[in-house]
Parts: structure tokens; sequence; C-alpha cells
């Protein structure tokens, strides 16, 4: 029968030291005789199955710790809104493309189930930062504003007589806050254009939700 040879006792804290040092090598060298191969196979495996361990272990400590630093006031940043103001004579009576603009945008979002991204404001509050913008403006003012910037540059151009800036706001409700205003609109004594006179109100289906109706 075949002999299995081992070291001394000594040699047996060793193991632990593995574990807490996978970097020492393994298996010791003091094993020998004819078990010696499958000895050292075990231990081989057992080392491996401790380096996977510790890498899984690293992995979830790095994870939970990435997720456990992040803050909520540094997700939640002010979000940027665009806009166009005009008088509101020109934007809501007279300008003969904006109706149909509108309208054609707002049925856009409806067939493809979008959430609604503009809204018209009647004396927007926003307007008090910028002092630039209104010293040119005949008031009461109206600003068409929305969280799309380039479709935005695109009604400018369309529109042409309008100013046009951005701004940041914390809330949807700080962006769209207006200031009630009633609106009057002298009736032309003869309406020359080929298309039909606008309908009074008819703004009101894109000012936010909760904006007050003005009498005419």
């Amino acid at each position: 029968m075949a002999a299995l040879s081992l070291g001394s006792c000594a040699g047996f804290p060793a193991i632990q030291s593995e574990r807490a040092f996978p970097s020492i090598s393994f298996p010791p060298k003091f094993i020998s005789g004819p078990f010696a191969g499958r000895i050292k196979g075990l231990f081989l495996a057992d080392k491996r199955s401790f380096s996977r361990s510790a890498a899984v272990t690293k992995a979830i400590a790095v994870d939970s710790n990435q997720l456990g630093s992040s803050d909520p006031a540094e997700q939640e940043k002010p979000k940027k809104y665009y806009f166009v103001v005009a008088n509101a004579k020109f934007m809501l009576d007279e300008e003969e493309h904006f109706q149909e603009l509108m309208f054609e945008r707002l049925r856009n979002f409806e067939e493809r189930n979008k959430e609604q991204d503009f809204w018209l404001l009647i004396e927007p509050k926003f307007l008090d930062k910028f002092p630039a913008i209104t010293k040119r403006l005949k008031r009461p003012a109206v600003a068409l504003v929305s969280t799309n910037g380039p479709w935005i540059t695109f009604m400018k151009l369309r529109l042409d007589r309008v100013l046009a800036e951005n701004f940041e706001a914390d809330s949807l409700e700080e962006a769209l806050a207006s200031n009630p205003t009633e609106l009057k609109f002298e009736e032309p004594e003869k309406w020359v254009a080929p298309y039909p006179k606008y309908e009074y109100g008819w703004w009101e289906k894109f000012l936010p939700p909760g904006a007050g109706k003005v009498q005419a």
C-alpha cells in the first residue's frame, strides 16, 4: 500500500493564509506521495472558487457604493425651456400661419400618443428675467414655450416678427407661471384676407393645465 507523506502540523495554518492571501503559492510543496496530485487538485479548485467569490463580492460592493452615493439633488437639475414671444395681437389675432401651425403640431402629437411639450402663455412671469426683451415688446405679450429647442428655432424663422430666448426652471409649474390678463382685440372694419378671421379664444387649447380662460 502506498504511503501518504505529510509534513508537520505546523504547515496547516498556511491553508488559512491562502484563503486570506490568494497570491501565496499553493499547493504546499511538502505534499508528496501517490495521492499528492489529487490533493493538489483540491487545493487549486478551492483557490479558483475563492477567487470567483472574491471577485463577485467586490463587484457587488462597488455597485452598492455607487448606488448609495447618488445624490437626488444632482439628478433633479433645472430643465431648459425655449420660447418665442411677441405682442398678443400679432401672435393670436394677426399672424396668418400661427393657428394652423399650432393645431397641426397638436394633431401630430395626439396621433402618435406623444406628451405635449409646448404651450402658449399670456403675460408669462419669466419675462421679468429678460429686460432687454420686455423693453421691445408691446403688451400684453404672448409666448410660445417648449422644451424642444430646434422646433422653437423653426417657429422663430416661420413667424419672423418674434423674439427668441431660453431659460431654466426647477419645475414645469415655475416655467409656465403667468399673470392673468384680459385680452381685447379690435375687430377690423373690413376683413380682406383670403382666409377666415381667427375665432376669439382659439389659443385656450394651448394654455397650461389650470390656466384660467380670459374674457373677450
